[in-house]
């Protein structure tokens, strides 16, 4: 069913078609980009600077903190300026940022840099989020969210390997360049976008009225229950991805051009799991699509512990020890991406006249756990498999038990 606020908006907003959807998909690859193209640069850019793997892994944890703390403000800006000013104005910073790099001559500039791309890049994934939900509601949305998952899965993936190839082409400042390229691309795709929130819908440019919304969406112990709880949710997953250059490295004992042994197995579980939430979009209500994904995503961690447990040794090579090695992880990715666009639907659901602070805060509290994943948790457990499958349970363990106080909550409320 089209959104109710539909018939307000251009007629464009009506027939978000194959081009729109690809448009947000790649809107959306900007973080996963960002992330994990770097990732096989790692020893090189170390070599140069003379850094340890804990000073690299601020690269990602200092861009996850400012994407965080930025989060909060581009959903209200969006909700007073519109969606299209915010997301293009937020990818020239980026651009700019992702081209210095390139020529940054330490790790602190380096550093410093992933500040500024972690500042602006929110603009355009998390605002592309909303305009998912400004264009339809109800079963079309989450299939339009599912469709724009699927597309956005093959990042994580892809990166990786990507920057690896670049790699070959010489100095680990390449792939810097070669993301600019990318985001250049996606400023011309998104300046082709229609415009989702007409001028009659926005709220006041003022910063009063921003902190006044960020507070009625920040105090709603239902929105806290449901953002801190996709948070943990998603954390099973991410803490492999946040985590990669030691995993394939160390644990795995392989190379530069050997990520994809754990990303592909992430991207052909994440496809599976958007492909499922799309499919059952008007079969399954959304409440309990949420439950049995989350369930299965216990599952599927009790199984990766028990793999990482007993599983054959890995030894560098690709045998059967890195195979069962990313068994878990791949059915967890899988799990994972069934829940994880229903919910967000729920979030935006709760404040249809502040989808963009919603969006905001959500995605805050999900990159600040993600900072802490990269710059602090991960150098910890990533001392074997074991270790990490086990921080991986905790982690959906703690997401199952804040849905379920949701759905109690619920049950009282409509009682």
């Amino acid at each position: 069913m089209n959104s109710p606020d539909a018939a307000s908006a251009p007629p464009t907003r009506a027939r978000a078609g194959a081009r729109v959807t690809a448009t947000l998909a790649m809107l959306a690859m900007i973080g996963p980009f960002t992330i994990d193209t770097v990732f096989p640069a790692f020893g090189r850019i170390g070599a140069e600077f003379g850094s340890d793997e804990v000073a690299l892994q601020q690269l990602v944890s200092a861009y996850l903190a400012s994407f965080a703390i930025m989060s909060v403000f581009h959903g209200p800006l969006s909700d007073a300026l519109g969606r299209k000013k915010v997301m293009i104005g937020g990818l020239v910073i980026y651009t700019a940022a992702m081209v210095a790099s390139a020529f940054a001559p330490d790790l602190g500039v380096l550093i410093a840099l992933r500040i500024v791309q972690g500042a602006s890049a929110g603009a355009a994934t998390i605002v592309s989020r909303v305009v998912i939900r400004d264009l339809f509601s109800g079963a079309e949305a989450q299939r339009l969210m599912a469709s724009v998952m699927m597309i956005f899965s093959v990042a994580p993936a892809i990166a990786p390997i990507l920057g690896g190839w670049v790699l070959l082409l010489g100095s680990w400042r390449l792939v810097f360049l070669a993301i600019s390229v990318y985001a250049l691309v996606v400023i011309a795709l998104t300046v082709l976008l229609p415009e989702t929130l007409p001028p009659e819908r926005r709220s006041p440019l003022q910063v009063r009225a921003i902190l006044g919304s960020l507070l009625r969406v920040g105090r709603s112990g239902r929105m806290l229950r449901l953002a801190i709880g996709s948070a943990f949710g998603f954390a099973a997953q991410f803490i492999y991805i946040a985590g990669a250059s030691i995993f394939v490295t160390r644990l795995l004992g392989m190379g530069e051009q050997d990520f994809w042994v754990l990303f592909l197995p992430l991207i052909i579980g994440m496809i599976a799991g958007a492909w499922v939430t799309g499919r059952t979009a008007d079969r399954v209500p959304r409440p309990r699509l949420i439950t049995l994904a989350l369930l299965a995503t216990l599952l599927s961690a009790v199984i990766n512990v028990i793999l990482a447990r007993l599983g054959p040794p890995v030894d560098g090579t690709l045998g059967w020890g890195a195979l069962v090695a990313v068994i878990g992880p791949l059915l967890i990715a899988f799990s994972v991406a069934v829940f994880f666009s229903p919910i967000q639907l729920e979030i935006l659901d709760l404040f249809p006249h502040e989808r963009g602070t919603a969006a905001s805060l959500s995605t805050f509290f999900s990159l600040v756990l993600n900072a802490l994943l990269a710059g602090v948790i991960t150098p910890i457990v990533m001392v074997d498999l074991g270790s990490v499958a086990l921080t991986s349970l905790g982690f959906i363990v703690l997401s199952l038990m804040l849905w379920g106080w949701h759905l109690r909550t619920e049950a009282r409320r409509s009682d």
